[in-house]
């Protein structure tokens, strides 16, 4: 039959139209794409000591479903040898890894940069193009590499106070054209290196803190470009930072040494092919500069009339200069970083001139912040402007800063009078959102004299969360601010007093929002590596890390919910990231960890003794009926005993180790049973009855099913009674899910839509733009709480972000495919939000999840990265309402399964975009 010309165009339209409204393609697809190629985490690190270096990839596709079926990985030495003669070649690998292959060819060479790329077939066995090249360059892997000399500058001071900066140069002369050129740098104490009068490198605080009396980071700059043939000159200025300046409790200085000291091995390569190393030894000549106090705490004392000009360049006069010590190598390893620097990473301009009651001209920035100010002024010779640091002002509108404690928080700069001067310090940094600023010359200064100089570890970005409530909008910015200000090189509780320690409770408490909120891969690799080097002989783990407090005792720490941060991040980065090497790393540590507990536990398995903080900060209540939320101590320490070893014995069996994970699975059923008797009656009442015993109990999984149901309503029941939360550090981040994991979403919402205090949104409701240490930093009478600890940012209540993307925009991990290769898409909706969405980039793309309620009628929007699939949870849909596009849900394309599943639809789907729409059940 011969259809006419109209027919064959309304049947070609009709299958256009199905096609479309199936989400199948209308033409051949394109072949799938290779892209975003990482190092350790990293795109084309230089310097780096891995000696399998893992490598991942992100795919492209427009394909629904698509998967790798297999891969092909080449690496060479040189562009021209990649295609024609690699160094290695996995040949085709039936996989569909795309993340953290490890590099398994010949032995890697100090110094040597090597090229890599990487092919792809798709599940239908198309191959993609090879991927643009990627690199990454070796460190120096031996000690022997290093041919420098450490040098002290011998110049005169008083270890007993800060002195002026040093600074340390010297003259060198290139016989060529240089083709490469790579400084290699570390320091005790703080160095920033100049070139022929260039800086170095944008990274801050160099070589940054680790545990200085076991590793030393050094640094690797790629300097081709600030080298010429002739003569040249290199220069250093040190700081006291984390090594010998005032830091601690007591005013103590000179923690790690009373010298600093500098290590700088320059290598060379001529056009030519000739190679020449440079390194500091006794040819070096030191002096002092401009830099007349500089300390973490206190701030800096720049005086600009002292600046040598031109004193990092070749032919400076350094006649007068003093020369240098060689000093004996500190007997610690030199390691490259695993984390990122930290750099500047933006601006904020301030947004008003206040004056106060009290007679001080104040800058507003409009957000607690962490780094320093840029000064600009014009003045005379001598003129000494002083810029204090302040995070709040007082009810009456002064400047506070009684909460600094005895941080002085305060930069000096005197002008030397030259035209317009700009000023940054250099080793130190304030958390601040206000500025007061005196001897400006002519009055007042301009709102364009000063702006803030975010400074962070470069961590980037990767989750967002959004939702139909502004308030809870202010509080994820709270969250992630808290966290930009308190990643400075390792987690930091606070960065405005005179603290600023790498407290191990907050990080452990804050792991999991914070893999939300940035990828912080890098970071706590580096971060947990010291958490093993301070770990004391015993097992016990510091209370803060690097461990400043107990340092060179045998013994100290051991504080429930602190020290078990050497399980729990470690499990948690598994869980964000699936870094089974991580996790292999610090198994030892993990395991001394639930030893130590296990003996200070002893038969009974109740851990009863030792020194712990318990439920830090919990409320209290000056009621006499009511004084306060105390968990006992002996209950939290059991508590975590057990949660710690049951993540032991699931890292044991990630990692093949079958013995230990049936070991210490049956401790841990035997530490349950020991909790149950001591501190759960028979009708799930705990011996501590407040909310953080209730949520621990429920969350850790230690109630018999018994009594779950009696515990979670007993929950319940007390926030209702309380109407709001009182749980302190430990107990605040379980109360959510506890809730949530129990039949109890209303009041779970209710606790975050609380705006009275204590609440998570009571700090946004009284301004706040980062997490508060306590819940009522900020009185509503307006007054403070106890000015020895009261910060403005400090994280740990943040915690709360993990449920908010997990639970409210129903983003989750799923703990049997661990890094997002399959994830779970749960949107849970309550209080009175009708939408939200949550986006995070992991190492496979962009994931998102994202609900929106109009009326009856349900949206959940949903995307899947090339490589990776997702259950998807529909709450209240019915199969036969919910459609995927134009198409019931069943038939649309990229749809693997559609079920009822109790109130809920469940949908498995492949990579793609997706968008759901039923009427939703009334809940």
């Amino acid at each position: 039959m011969r259809l006419s010309t109209s027919v064959r165009r309304c049947l070609v339209a009709a299958v256009v139209l199905l096609a479309a409204a199936r989400g199948a393609p209308l033409h051949a697809q394109p072949a799938m794409q290779v892209t975003d190629l990482r190092t350790e985490y990293q795109t084309n690190p230089l310097g780096i000591d891995v000696l399998a270096p893992r490598l991942s990839w992100r795919l492209a596709s427009s394909e629904r479903g698509a998967v790798q079926g297999a891969y092909e990985i080449r690496v060479a030495t040189d562009a021209a040898s990649l295609a024609s003669r690699p160094l290695w070649t996995t040949g085709r690998v039936a996989s569909d890894s795309s993340v953290q292959r490890p590099y398994a060819g010949p032995a890697l060479r100090s110094g040597q940069r090597y090229l890599w790329q990487v092919r792809v077939w798709d599940g239908k066995g198309r191959p993609s193009a090879w991927s643009a090249p990627a690199w990454w360059e070796m460190g120096l892997l031996a000690p022997g590499d290093w041919t420098a000399r450490w040098i002290s500058p011998d110049v005169p001071e008083d270890t007993t106070k800060s002195n002026p900066s040093p600074m340390l140069r010297r003259d060198f002369t290139l016989a060529g054209p240089v083709a490469s050129a790579r400084l290699y740098v570390t320091s005790l104490g703080l160095h920033e290196v100049e070139l022929n009068g260039r800086r170095v490198g944008d990274r801050l605080f160099a070589p940054g803190w680790t545990s200085y009396d076991h590793r030393l980071q050094y640094f690797t700059y790629d300097v081709t470009d600030l080298l010429r043939p002739g003569a040249n000159a290199i220069g250093a200025t040190l700081g006291d930072g984390w090594y010998r300046g005032h830091f601690g409790f007591t005013g103590k200085r000179n923690n790690y040494g009373t010298r600093l000291a500098l290590l700088a091995q320059l290598v060379v390569r001529y056009a030519d092919g000739r190679t020449v190393t440079l390194g500091t030894d006794s040819a070096w000549k030191s002096s002092t500069g401009p830099i007349l106090v500089s300390d973490i705490y206190d701030g800096e004392r720049y005086d600009a009339r002292l600046e040598k000009r031109g004193w990092s360049a070749a032919g400076f006069a350094d006649g007068g200069w003093r020369g240098v010590r060689v000093t004996a190598a500190p007997n610690v390893a030199l390691v490259a970083p695993a984390g990122p620097p930290v750099r500047r990473i933006q601006e904020l301009r301030p947004l008003k001139v206040i004056h106060t009651p009290g007679g001080d001209t104040v800058l507003d920035l409009g957000q607690n912040m962490v780094g320093w100010v840029r000064l600009r002024a014009r003045g005379p010779s001598g003129t000494t402007i002083t810029l204090r640091h302040a995070e709040v002002l007082d009810k009456a509108g002064n400047f506070y800063t009684e909460n600094l404690r005895g941080a002085e928080a305060t930069n000096h700069y005197t002008l030397k009078g030259e035209g317009e001067e700009v000023f940054e310090p250099h080793f130190t940094f304030q958390g601040f959102r206000y500025v007061a600023v005196s001897g400006y010359p002519g009055g007042d200064p301009p709102l364009d004299a000063i702006t803030g100089i975010v400074v962070h570890s470069d961590m980037a970005p990767t989750g967002t969360f959004e939702s139909s409530n502004a308030l809870v909008n202010q509080l994820q910015h709270n969250i992630q601010w808290g966290q930009k200000g308190n990643f400075l090189d390792v987690p930091t509780d606070c960065p405005q007093r005179d603290e600023r320690m790498g407290w191990t409770g907050d990080a452990q408490v804050f792991a999991p929002t914070a893999a939300f909120n940035m990828d912080v891969a890098g970071f706590f690799t580096k971060w947990l590596g010291d958490v093993a080097l301070d770990q004391k002989p015993n097992g016990s783990v510091p209370f803060v890390v690097p461990d400043v407090l107990s340092k060179g005792q045998p013994t100290g720490g051991g504080a429930t919910g602190w020290a078990d941060v050497a399980v729990v991040v470690p499990w948690t980065m598994y869980q964000a990231y699936g870094d089974t090497r991580l996790l292999a790393r610090q198994y030892p540590s993990m395991q001394r960890w639930v030893e130590y507990m296990r003996a200070q536990a002893g038969d009974s398995l109740l851990w009863k003794s030792g020194f712990h903080f318990g439920d830090w900060l919990a409320f209290a209540s000056t009621s006499a009926d009511y004084p306060g939320a105390t968990t006992d101590k002996d209950l939290l320490a059991t508590a975590y005993f057990a949660h710690s070893t049951d993540l032991l014995a699931r890292s044991a069996a990630v990692l093949g180790k079958r013995d230990d994970a049936a070991r210490y699975r049956a401790l841990f059923e035997r530490i349950r049973a020991a909790f149950d008797r001591e501190y759960v009656t028979s009708r799930g009442r705990l011996s501590s009855n407040t909310q953080t015993a209730y949520a621990l109990a429920l969350d850790f999984g230690l109630l018999p099913d018994s009594v779950r149901d009696d515990a979670a309503r007993r929950l319940a029941e007390d926030v209702r009674r309380m109407r709001h939360l009182t749980t302190g550090f430990l107990g605040t981040p379980a109360l959510t899910r506890a809730l949530s994991e129990n039949g109890y979403l209303d009041v779970a919402y209710a606790l975050l839509l609380n705006e009275s205090y204590p609440s998570w949104l009571y700090p946004v409701k009284q301004g706040a733009t980062t997490i508060w240490e306590r819940w009522d930093g900020l009185k509503p009478d307006g007054t403070f709480q106890d000015k020895g600890m009261n910060s403005f940012n400090h994280y740990a209540y943040g915690a709360i972000g993990d449920w908010m993307y997990r639970v409210v925009a129903g983003l989750n991990i799923d703990p049997e495919h661990p890094g997002y290769k399959h994830v779970i898409v749960r949107p849970r909706p309550g209080g009175n939000f009708t939408w939200a969405r949550a986006a995070l980039k992991t190492q496979y793309g962009d994931v998102a999840s994202g609900w929106k309620l109009d009326g009856g009628r349900m949206t959940v929007t949903v995307r899947v990265p090339p490589n990776t699939s997702a259950t998807v949870w529909l709450p209240g849909a019915t199969l036969a309402s919910v459609s995927e596009g134009a198409s019931p849900v069943a038939r649309a394309a990229g749809v693997t399964l559609a079920t009822q599943d109790g109130a809920a639809v469940r949908v498995d789907v492949g990579a793609g975009d997706y968008t759901f729409a039923y009427d939703a059940a009334r809940r």
